[in-house]
């Protein structure tokens, strides 16, 4: 059987301390129930008609561990960080940086990750009709929308990219966050932003009448694409939980996540590229590199307070 149930969380920016206000009425006893596994999911868009694969990952991961599964909504990758980190939830799927944001508190392990593909993971698209032509056409006045500040794709890389490219937030662009891809996909789309950086799985959803990229074929362009990165994503895990739940995971969450599940989990599996064996519990070495990254970036990911 599988519950659901939502997360009441203050979420300050990433890198910041973050207030647990409310938590799901079954996590604090939960804590020493080790039957069930609590995940902390984010999300994926606000509307109501779109069909998500939560339940389907649920429903995948009970018959790889034998396990109940409780599913918590969580407003944003910070949230998911901090209710992983404090124990009030077993695992949290996550992309490159935050969890190297995770990593490096010392406090959060990576139960399993998946290794990146040499090629751009972020891109900055504009609407065809836009006078921007590159990112040397960025202007102070150019508003950018970001999705999360801690998304990888949706704005760690982005801001990398940019940065290389000599341009500073506050200084030679305002940035906007707009609290997920699709939201900054509509900002774009109504306006309220000039350029959209977001996931390179985005853009091929043109024509396709998805909510999450709701563009028809040669309404956006790109003007700009990043590197890769060294991490697709990652399955954080509690310390606090115990050595058989754990054991389990490290066992179902490599089958939960193959390829084998690629059309049942839908958009949870876009981000992991296909044939990649993953790395079971990778050490803090592994996510290295993206501090390296947000180094040059000037953002600080070496320690969650």
């Amino acid at each position: 059987m599988r519950f659901r149930a939502p997360l009441a969380l203050g979420a300050l920016a990433a890198g910041s301390a973050l207030l647990l206000t409310g938590c799901s009425s079954t996590s604090a006893d939960a804590t020493a129930d080790d039957d069930v596994i609590r995940f902390a999911t984010l999300p994926l868009t606000d509307d109501p008609s779109v069909a998500t694969p939560v339940d389907a990952m649920a429903e995948i991961l009970e018959e790889e561990t034998g396990m109940q599964v409780e599913i918590t909504d969580v407003p944003n990758y910070s949230a998911v960080i901090e209710a992983v980190r404090a124990g009030h939830e077993d695992i949290g799927i996550m992309s490159g940086f935050p969890s190297a944001l995770a990593v490096n508190t010392g406090e959060v392990d990576s139960l399993v990750a998946w290794p990146g593909l040499d090629e751009p993971v972020s891109t900055c698209i504009v609407m065809d009709d836009s006078p921007l032509e590159s990112l040397d056409d960025i202007t102070p006045d150019t508003t950018i929308a970001f999705a999360d500040p801690a998304s990888s794709s949706g704005f760690f890389m982005p801001t990398h990219m940019l940065h290389e490219a000599g341009l500073t937030a506050g200084e030679d662009f305002e940035e906007l966050f707009s609290g997920g891809h699709d939201r900054s996909f509509l900002a774009l789309k109504e306006g309220q932003a000039d350029v959209a950086c977001t996931s390179t799985t985005f853009p091929p959803m043109a024509g396709q009448g998805d909510p999450m990229f709701p563009f028809e074929e040669g309404e956006t362009r790109s003007i700009g694409e990043s590197i890769s990165m060294p991490i697709s994503m990652s399955v954080l895990g509690s310390q606090s939980m115990s050595d058989e739940k754990r054991q389990a995971l490290l066992e179902a969450l490599p089958v939960v996540f193959s390829d084998e599940h690629r059309d049942e989990l839908g958009v949870y599996m876009e981000a992991m590229p296909e044939g990649v064996e993953p790395i079971i519990e990778p050490g803090a070495d592994e996510f290295q590199a993206f501090v390296d990254i947000a180094a040059v970036a000037d953002v600080d990911i070496s320690d969650l307070e």
